[in-house]
């Protein structure tokens, strides 16, 4: 289970106020220069009360941000759900296809399986255990991978 998946989902790209494809040495400069402006040290003493308790929610939002997308495992389980969600909301699963009914590519060590456009669905072999949708690399037609346990 991914660790993420017990909060609630949040785009943790936006509050460290990050673009989703920058790099990590980026999003460590935005998560140092956030968590300084919002570290509860650096609050006046004389803020009211409820300012001071937003910016300690934010400062912990930073974190939290910076623990999934600081470590490249979670990043990228971070990113593949993110994917998943924006497949799930461009519209309904064309079809549900078993892992195996796909096409294997010892070349680069892919799955693939054409598309009724002409294109293709490919997934590598390391995001076949981890993807349960996959779209079309030409149409906006989406499969569901299915596996059989």
């Amino acid at each position: 289970m991914m660790a993420f998946e017990q909060i609630p989902k949040k785009d943790w790209y936006s509050i460290l106020e990050a673009d989703p494809s920058a790099s990590v040495s980026d999003l460590k400069q935005k998560y140092q220069k956030l968590i300084l402006m919002y570290h509860p040290d650096k609050q006046s003493a004389d803020a009211p009360a409820g300012s001071v308790e937003e910016c300690i929610q934010k400062f912990i939002e930073i974190d939290q941000a910076w623990k999934i997308l600081g470590n490249e495992e979670t990043k990228k389980e971070y990113d593949l759900q993110r994917h998943e969600d924006d497949l799930r909301n461009m519209g309904p699963v064309d079809a549900r296809i078993y892992l195996e009914e796909m096409s294997w590519n010892e070349d680069d060590h892919s799955f693939s399986l054409s598309c009724r456009c002409g294109g293709k669905y490919s997934v590598s072999k390391d995001e076949a255990e981890e993807v349960t949708l996959i779209s079309c690399d030409t149409c906006s037609l989406v499969i569901e991978l299915l596996h059989y346990r």
